[in-house]
Parts: C-alpha cells; sequence; structure tokens
C-alpha cells in the first residue's frame, strides 16, 4: 500500500502555525517532519512504509514566507527540502520512523546529502512535541553509542517543527510521475552506494 498523497494545486490549509500552513492530522493519527536532502528520495521510502498514511514534500525551517524552489535551491531562504508523514501509531512508532530516517541518510553530513549540496539539504529532525524530542534525542544517543559511524560526528538537528510550506505540485509523488529521470537521478547521485557504506543493507527507493 503506497501512502496518499497531501497536495493539492493550492492547498487549503485547516489552520495555521506561526503563519504557514499546516496539514490536518487525520483522527488516530500522528505527524512526523524530517529532513533528509533530496525530498523526492525521502518521500519515496517513507511512502512504502507501512502504517504511513500520507506524506507532502515541501519547505520548512528558514524565514521567508511561501518560498518557491528556485527560491529554496539557491540556499538563502533557511528553509530546507523537508517531508511531511502523517502516520497511524498502531502499525508503526515515531521511533520505528526514527530508524528509517536515521538509515537514508548520512548523519556526519550537514552541508548537504550525498551529491547534493548546500545548507537547503542539511539533515534536520523537526519535532511536533516534547515526546517527539526525547524519542528523537534518545535515538541520537543511541545512534552515537552504537559506533556505527565510527569516529564521524552526528551533525544532524534536532529542533522543534516550525511553519511548513508544501511544495509545487511537480515535486510531489516525483518518483512515481517520472521513474526514468528519478532513477538516473537516485543512481548518479550515490545514495545507495553511501547509504551501504554507512550501513550495509538499508531499506531506499530507487
Amino acid at each position: 500500500m503506497q501512502a496518499q498523497d497531501l497536495n493539492t494545486p493550492n492547498p487549503q490549509p485547516a489552520d495555521q502555525q506561526a503563519g504557514g500552513p499546516r496539514i490536518r492530522v487525520p483522527e488516530g493519527c500522528a505527524e512526523a517532519t524530517f529532513a533528509g536532502g533530496c525530498f523526492w528520495c525521502m518521500e519515496a521510502v517513507f511512502d512504502t512504509t507501512k502504517g504511513v498514511q500520507a506524506t507532502l514534500s515541501g519547505y520548512t525551517g528558514g524565514f521567508v514566507e511561501n518560498p518557491k524552489y528556485r527560491q529554496v535551491c539557491h540556499g538563502d531562504t533557511g528553509h530546507v527540502e523537508a517531508l511531511r508523514v502523517i502516520f497511524d501509531p498502531k502499525q508503526i512508532s515515531y521511533s520505528e520512523l526514527l530508524d528509517i530516517f536515521w538509515r537514508n541518510i548520512d548523519p556526519s553530513r550537514d552541508d548537504g546529502q550525498f551529491c547534493d549540496t548546500g545548507p537547503q539539504y542539511r539533515p534536520v529532525i523537526f519535532v511536533h512535541d516534547d515526546q517527539q524530542r526525547s524519542q528523537a534525542e534518545q535515538s541520537r544517543r543511541h545512534l552515537e553509542e552504537s559506533g556505527v559511524l565510527k569516529d564521524a560526528s552526528i551533525l544532524v538537528v534536532i529542533t522543534d517543527a516550525m511553519p511548513f510550506y508544501p511544495a509545487e505540485e511537480e515535486h510531489q509523488n516525483y518518483y512515481r510521475k517520472n521513474p526514468l529521470r528519478y532513477a538516473l537521478y537516485h543512481q548518479g547521485c550515490g545514495r545507495e552506494r553511501r547509504l551501504r557504506e554507512i550501513w550495509g543493507i538499508t531499506k531506499t527507493a530507487k
């Protein structure tokens, strides 16, 4: 089962959070927000995760309201490419989502991810409440203690969720709409190769 697409051409937010649109979370579900480099790739991973009900690619963490893709790509809006994940806690826990997140990024970089460089691709965990913060910090400690990264430092920031702006329609479900172009990008970016170096066999989406 693939997650639903939350995006609409002109999203009508159910309410507002600090001036930015917020996606309504269905009853019984929860939300998580992760930045792990290119949102095309992160969406492809979480969309096929059992318990994930919907995903939405967008921009967050910056100071420009209603940013566009080209603005964010310049790296001077403060925003990162990110993914909003709506999930059913009865089917998958936030801790399990964190594990998927970690295993699909290079935690030792804060200047980008894989072939994509710049602050707009820095990895960030945006927490929505104190419980998520506690679990995120605990997961980071466990990773530090595991020795997986050897002597490398974990440079992933954990911070409070900020206004989230949905990306343009062309960037939603990009891996499904443009499978050939996505496959060429995914392979050429070296993402899977680097993930194998860090984690061994992991869950990625080609």
